[in-house]
């Protein structure tokens, strides 16, 4: 039982007992059991953090099948491994030597020690930004809703933003609140953060501190959060000008608006694909363009480490350098005058092209099963299902059961990782002595 193993068979085992409380009758708001295809898919859209759902959750589910959903998805955010690892320290016991490993190889951590500090902050730190989301998103939500429901929503949509998932108790996503700059900038915020890693908001942390308390020491960043960082700031940035430039002449989503309102949608549009599912106008109704450039922005996805899914910025930002470092005819790949090792880019190759093969082969396959959807649909819906988004054109519920096993398989796949699938199926790699000669090949 390697540590791949132990991941990809514990998030199956919560998906499973995801499926099972939902189907109960106290589960659905008639009291009645549940489909299991829907239990089965919402758990699974929960648990990998997507936010896709074949029914609509506000009314479908009773209170506690909402609760159940929205302790998924805190688990699914966090991980296994670091939900496994606090409720060990919750009941006192200390970890063994396979424990740290686990923890040190799930969290892409260089060294074991401080194992049990590293998420008693992952812990601390989640409930930190949870907590003043829900107190940001109470104005917006009480004087509509009453106390009791308007508390509801805030714990939920904070929540899911956190943890960059998509559900949502609005029928309507978040459409109702598009020109409310507080649950805009509340909602989109949480994504940022959740998705940029808890050692990018680490070092965050210990900067704002050394700069309040006036210490005089520089602070060296971290490549990861140079690159998390920057490459955030670069993708909201071209993802703004992109919906504004492409999406300002439709007037099904961005057109009868007044600039300040089509600055706040391209906002969240630029935001919500990395990875969240919540929208503030109708996916459907977008241009074929601004279909793409989601689609580009779902299938890169948040930064390790974090709540989100997606290819990663970290990878892309591997590969463009390698991209940068062929053209100008060097040898090694740099970033930020640092060299990158060469089982980073090995790593970051596997990455893409296990991505992009899953993608591939879940669009054949559900082009096969509905073959009256189409070609952007099924994209869209895969790449979504894939990178953990949510993010829909509306097709989710009204595909056959075959198309929604393979968006399952698709979000399983995303949340767990494509190597660390596939470590988790072959086992752990073999060392070997054996060198064989190299010889020129012809490429690109």
């Amino acid at each position: 039982m390697t540590v791949a193993r132990t991941v990809c068979l514990g998030f199956l085992a919560v998906i499973t007992i995801g499926t099972i409380l939902l189907m109960m009758p106290f589960s659905t708001s008639n009291g009645t059991w549940n489909d299991p295809i829907v239990a089965l898919f919402t758990s699974t859209s929960a648990v990998c953090v997507t936010g896709l759902s074949v029914v609509d959750p506000g009314t479908y589910f009773s209170f506690w099948g909402e609760l159940f959903i929205m302790l998924l998805v805190q688990i699914g955010g966090l991980g296994y491994m670091t939900s496994t690892t606090f409720l060990i320290l919750l009941i006192g016991r200390k970890f063994d030597l396979r424990q740290k490993i686990a923890i040190q190889q799930s969290l892409d951590r260089p060294g074991m020690s401080g194992s049990a500090q590293v998420i008693r902050s992952i812990i601390a730190t989640t409930l930190i930004f949870e907590i003043t989301g829900i107190f940001l998103l109470l104005p917006a939500f009480v004087p509509r809703y009453g106390w009791d429901k308007g508390l509801w929503f805030a714990i939920f949509h904070s929540v899911n933003s956190w943890n960059n998932a998509g559900f949502s108790l609005f029928k309507d996503s978040l459409i109702g609140y598009q020109s409310n700059v507080l649950v805009v900038f509340t909602v989109t915020l949480l994504i940022i953060f959740g998705g940029i890693g808890y050692q990018v908001i680490f070092e965050m942390y210990i900067w704002l501190r050394d700069r309040l308390s006036q210490k005089t020491r520089a602070q060296v960043f971290s490549l990861d959060f140079k690159v998390a960082i920057s490459t955030t700031i670069i993708l909201i940035l071209l993802g703004i000008l992109a919906f504004l430039c492409i999406e300002i002449r439709n007037p099904e989503t961005f057109g009868l608006l007044n600039f300040r309102d089509q600055l706040l949608l391209a906002w969240f549009q630029s935001v919500t694909p990395r990875t969240a599912g919540f929208n503030t106008i109708d996916i459907s109704k977008m241009t074929t363009a601004g279909l793409f450039i989601t689609i580009a922005l779902m299938f890169i996805g948040a930064s390790p480490g974090g709540t989100g899914g997606g290819m990663k910025t970290t990878t892309l930002r591997v590969l463009t350098s390698c991209t940068k470092t062929i053209l100008q005819g060097k040898e090694e790949v740099l970033l930020y005058e640092r060299k990158i090792a060469i089982s980073l880019i090995l790593k970051a190759v596997g990455v893409l092209v296990g991505s992009v093969a899953t993608v591939i082969l879940s669009t054949i396959l559900i082009a096969l099963t509905d073959p009256k959807l189409d070609f952007i649909q099924i994209l869209f819906e895969v790449v979504s299902a894939f990178a953990t988004v949510g993010l829909s054109t509306g097709i989710t519920g009204s595909v056959s059961t075959a198309a929604k096993l393979i968006l399952i398989v698709t979000m399983y796949i995303g949340r767990v990782g494509v190597l660390l699938l596939m470590s988790a199926v072959l086992g752990d790699p073999k060392p070997t002595r054996i060198h064989y000669p190299e010889e020129n090949l012809l490429v690109g």
